[in-house]
């Protein structure tokens, strides 16, 4: 048993008091808690009582650092869990702390998952494996990513992928449509999206390529390769080189042979 000898507002913080036992200093609480436990100069506390102010005060403390830390944006439950142990509360106090967050509506894992989706979504264009991933990395459980990631649609999925696809194709234009096909399928796989899903965004994009239009593509890229195999390699081997790196970027035979034939009177003018 210890009596309350005096109290002190912080200087710092005008919402906390030191308490002083036997005047000596004991701990700190904040105002709210001076008011519910009736603490006052004289008052005579029981250790069991200290011990549950003290922790009570470790809960408000642990709830602030929570509430600042949602301030910037929403966060997940294992968020913000991570972050008060991070601080160096005690487990106990983390869960005590998360209980009020929900109860007061604070923190809410399928309020945040939502809102997750809609900005992947709308943001980054993201398919829903990347989506699951992300939300898997938030800590959600799996039957909530589940439930959530169904509100997805195919449609959605597709409309948000077949833009992708043009914006991706109006880019690399000046690539064969090997290339192009290549660059769509491997930015949508790292996006999220199934094979099915990408199969019908690449349906709507024109790959027809004019005569013209592959000789300008040849010349842009067959240069550098021609100049790469030139340092190294010269005659039938160069050829058959410059051949095989033209035929897998997706360049008609027909060009191929006219290009290197091309090349090798350019030499022989030379």
């Amino acid at each position: 048993m210890t009596v309350i000898t005096k109290i002190m507002r912080q200087k710092n913080n005008p919402e906390r008091y030191n308490i002083y036992i036997e005047e000596k200093y004991a701990f700190a609480v904040d105002e709210s808690l001076l008011i519910k436990y009736q603490l006052s100069k004289g008052k005579v506390l029981e250790d069991w009582e200290r011990d549950e102010i003290v922790y009570d005060d470790e809960v408000r403390k642990a709830f602030n650092k929570a509430l600042q830390f949602l301030s910037f944006r929403m966060r997940s439950e294992h968020e913000v869990k991570k972050k008060l142990l991070d601080a160096e509360y005690g487990e106990a106090v983390v869960l005590e702390a998360i209980q009020k967050l929900y109860q007061l509506d604070f923190l809410n894992d399928e309020s945040f998952s939502k809102a997750l989706l809609e900005t992947q979504k709308k943001t980054g264009k993201k398919g829903p494996r990347a989506i699951q991933q992300e939300l898997k990395k938030k800590g959600i459980d799996k039957s909530l990513q589940e439930e959530v990631l169904e509100t997805y649609t195919e449609e959605d999925q597709t409309e948000i992928a077949k833009g992708l696809a043009a914006k991706i194709a109006n880019q690399h234009s000046s690539k064969t449509p090997m290339q192009v096909k290549q660059k769509i399928q491997d930015t949508l796989l790292r996006k999220g999206y199934s094979y099915a899903i990408i199969s019908k965004a690449i349906e709507d994009i024109e790959f027809e390529t004019e005569p013209e239009e592959w000789e300008e593509m040849i010349a842009d890229q067959g240069d550098k390769i021609w100049r790469k195999f030139s340092s190294k390699y010269t005659g039938f081997d160069r050829k058959r080189r410059v051949k095989q790196a033209l035929y897998v970027k997706g360049f008609p035979a027909e060009q191929i042979e006219m290009f290197i034939g091309k090349k090798e009177l350019e030499e022989d003018g030379n």
